[in-house]
Order: structure tokens, then C-alpha cells, then sequence
């Protein structure tokens, strides 16, 4: 037996690239270019794997300079953040976009969510920091937007070994979880989503720079993209045919989430 789609169809466009770590312009371009292939091919939310901007510089294992991790973060106001909202504004679509944002106590590790008019929705700042990561700042605070498309969550890579993350956002009314990626490069991926997505009832967007994946709210694998070279997997999600046989039994009662 087959089901009507809703009008609740949310058509995302994850794009997976990998990036030169340090090259602002150089990852500008890549992520410009698969932003177009994404809007031309119908994308109404787009999203980057984690600090695509700079290429992950936190993880340069190579030697790894502080005054250069300032030099590529960027302000709120700063030059490419403006240029990613003029793309969201020119094309009318939402953008998830991953950098380092330099902040006045240090640098957090970013994702800056912007709205189809351009204007900035509001900023996700990693709230799990390991390893490399602690070069970053905590975030405080796992926001969930109203948007005319649903209610969107984003959680930021390590954020996702922690099943509180995720049920958080969800707790909170997200429907659709947005979750840009940079480590692990390898099917691990693919099962701790599809997990996440069944827990908790509710679609997640994991991208990649290797692998691009939707998984739903029944733990299944709904797309797929993986490769090395420069993509996006664009899929339609139905966020009006999310099931309810679990999520609203939970024993509060019992346990706060």
C-alpha cells in the first residue's frame, strides 16, 4: 500500500566536496558552483559539510598556526558570510553554511543558518568539542527555527554520538535536522544517522565531504550520494508523513527527554 505525498514536500540539496584547508577563495568557488547545480535542480534548503569555508583548518595535522585559524574565521559581518546571504537572497532558498566564526573570546566552530530573503536566521555553534575541536569555543544552546518549510535543527558532526543531541532538537518541535560533517570516512556514518533518524522520528541531512545521506524517520537510508569528486544529492523529504507511533509515548515521567 502506497500513501499520498503531503504538501509538506521539503526538496534538500547536501552539498559534499572535499576542501582545501586554508584556501577561503579557492573553497568559495566549489561551494558557489554546487550551490547553482543544487538551486537549478530545484534545492529549497542547501547545507555544506562542517567549516567548508576554510577546509576544517582545526584538523591540520600538518602544524597548525593560531594567528592563520583567526586570519580564515569569519565575523558574523565579515566578507564571505555576506556573500552567502547575497546567494540566498539572489536564489530565494535556505542555506546552511559551514565556517569558523571569529568571535571577540576566540573562534567557534559554525553554521550559520540563512533565510531565503537573505537575512541571517540565526548562527549553530558545535556544542561537543573533541580532540581538534577544542581550538574551538563551546556552544550553549541547540535552537530550533520555524521556517514556512518546518522546523529546523542543526547539530554540527561529533554532536551526533550523543543521542541527547539530537532528541534535544527534537524535543524542542524539529522536524527536519540539518548536519554538517567533516570526520569519520566511513559506513559508521551511515548506521549512526539511520539510528538518530529512527529514535527520534524525525528526517536528518548528513553531508559530507566524501558522502551525502537523508535518512527518515523509520531508520531507513532514503538517499545516498558518495564519491570522491565535487556533488549534491538532492532529495524531496515529506515532513508530512512523519509517524508518530513512538515519539509522543515517551515516559516523561520518567526521564526528562
Amino acid at each position: 500500500m502506497t500513501t499520498e505525498p503531503s504538501e509538506r514536500i521539503v526538496r534538500v540539496g547536501l552539498i559534499k566536496a572535499v576542501p582545501t584547508k586554508w584556501d577561503l577563495a579557492a573553497n568559495w568557488r566549489t561551494f558557489e558552483t554546487l550551490f547553482l547545480r543544487g538551486v537549478e535542480r530545484g534545492a529549497r534548503i542547501l547545507c555544506t559539510p562542517e567549516c567548508f569555508l576554510d577546509g576544517y583548518v582545526s584538523s591540520d595535522e600538518s602544524g597548525w598556526p593560531e594567528p592563520g585559524f583567526r586570519d580564515v574565521a569569519q565575523s558574523l559581518d565579515g566578507e564571505y558570510v555576506a556573500r552567502a546571504r547575497d546567494l540566498a537572497r539572489v536564489h530565494g532558498v535556505y542555506l546552511v553554511f559551514g565556517f569558523t566564526e571569529r568571535a571577540e573570546a576566540g573562534c567557534y566552530n559554525a553554521a550559520a543558518f540563512i533565510g531565503p530573503g537573505g537575512d541571517l536566521l540565526g548562527v549553530y555553534h558545535k556544542t561537543h568539542l573533541l580532540d581538534h575541536d577544542l581550538r574551538y569555543l563551546p556552544g550553549q544552546d541547540l535552537p530550533v527555527w520555524e521556517t514556512p518549510l518546518g522546523r529546523v535543527g542543526i547539530m554540527i558532526c561529533a554532536d551526533r554520538r550523543w543521542p541527547e543531541t539530537a532528541r534535544t532538537l527534537r524535543v524542542r518541535g524539529a522536524e527536519l535536522i540539518m548536519n554538517p560533517t567533516y570526520g569519520m570516512w566511513h559506513l559508521d556514518n551511515e548506521w549512526w544517522m539511520r539510528t538518530r533518524s529512527y529514535e527520534n522520528e524525525c528526517f536528518i541531512c548528513f553531508t559530507h565531504p566524501n558522502v551525502s545521506l537523508v535518512t527518515g524517520p523509520k531508520g531507513e537510508l532514503a538517499a545516498k550520494l558518495q564519491s570522491n569528486v565535487p556533488d549534491v544529492l538532492v532529495h524531496d523529504v515529506d515532513l508530512g508523513d512523519l509517524p508518530t507511533k513512538m515519539f509522543p509515548h515517551r515516559r516523561t515521567d520518567l526521564y526528562a527527554l
